[in-house]
């Protein structure tokens, strides 16, 4: 018998690859090139329109020495630290429940699931009602007995941030708790089954077993929640403008601004450059961990 010659690597999934070559080639031009031309533009005194007129890294300097654009980076290191820990702690531990098999099991999925499918303008609005202290929480609370209830965190400069951050957890929580399920969901009864026999607690199992193998949801979940951190601007927007002053300034906010009101493209389009930053820095390690290492091995 006459061995059959193994296809050339190329082209393997020839179909799939020549379906692929249009997004490719948006990603290449469109993604890429735009990023290119943000980059090499922030270096220039732009104004109204873009004009190639060198002036070295003054719009960064400019940019740093901002204490709008302080603020700024102060709230989404304050927002995205705990956005991740919470949205990863909470998502996880309504998974696990929901993984118990509980009656009314869609029920409640499709509860949790639901702001997320609500825009994140709509979702300013409503808690922006909600925390208002003339007739949300604050003022309900008041209505039953307690008058000197106090919850107003969009009016108080100090704490806005949190009020924000409220609003985005219940928005984008249920997402989370559907990758963590996901994840549950592939792992293997057996273990289980092995940890009950041996009498192994089941948060144990949860810390040393389960959640080492579903690395990779985790993975994927820590970059959508970063992505989405550093892009955070709707939702204030909707909800305080970026006030009370500037205190809830976040770096989307701070580009819009200076790119379409303020005139400066030079300034915003450093500023962009950084958000671009701070985005590599969290998809190249992603990247190396889930190509990378896959590769090697």
């Amino acid at each position: 018998m006459t061995q059959q010659k193994r296809p050339i690597r190329l082209l393997r999934n020839l179909s799939a690859k020549i379906a692929a070559v249009p997004m490719m080639l948006t990603a290449t031009f469109v993604f890429a090139g735009g990023s290119l031309w943000t980059v090499l533009y922030s270096f220039t005194n732009s104004k109204l329109l873009p004009r190639f007129s060198f002036v070295g890294v003054e719009q960064y300097e400019r940019l740093w020495a901002a204490p709008r654009w302080n603020v700024a980076v102060e709230n989404l290191f304050i927002y995205g630290a705990l956005s991740l820990i919470f949205q990863l702690v909470i998502g996880f531990l309504l998974a696990a429940l929901l993984d118990q098999k509980i009656r009314f099991e869609d029920t409640f999925r499709t509860i949790f699931l639901y702001p997320f499918a609500l825009s994140f303008v709509v979702t300013g609005l409503v808690w922006q009602w909600i925390l208002n202290p003339d007739f949300g929480v604050q003022s309900v609370v008041r209505s039953l007995g307690w008058t000197s209830f106090e919850f107003n965190p969009l009016y108080d400069a100090d704490i806005v941030i949190f009020g924000i951050l409220i609003a985005a957890l219940w928005q984008g929580t249920g997402l989370i708790m559907c990758l963590m399920l996901a994840g549950l969901r592939g792992i293997d009864e057996d273990i289980w089954k092995a940890s009950r026999v041996d009498g192994i607690p089941a948060w144990k199992t949860y810390l040393f077993i389960v959640i080492p193998m579903m690395r990779p949801v985790f993975v994927t979940t820590l970059v959508i929640i970063a992505s989405g951190i550093v892009r955070v601007y709707d939702l204030v927007v909707a909800q305080t403008g970026g006030g009370p002053g500037i205190a809830s300034e976040v770096p989307a906010k701070y580009v819009y601004d200076y790119m379409f009101h303020a005139q400066n493209l030079g300034q915003g389009f450093a500023a962009s450059t950084m958000m671009l930053l701070s985005v590599a820095i969290v998809v190249v390690p992603w990247a190396y961990l889930e190509f990378g290492r896959r590769r090697r091995g």
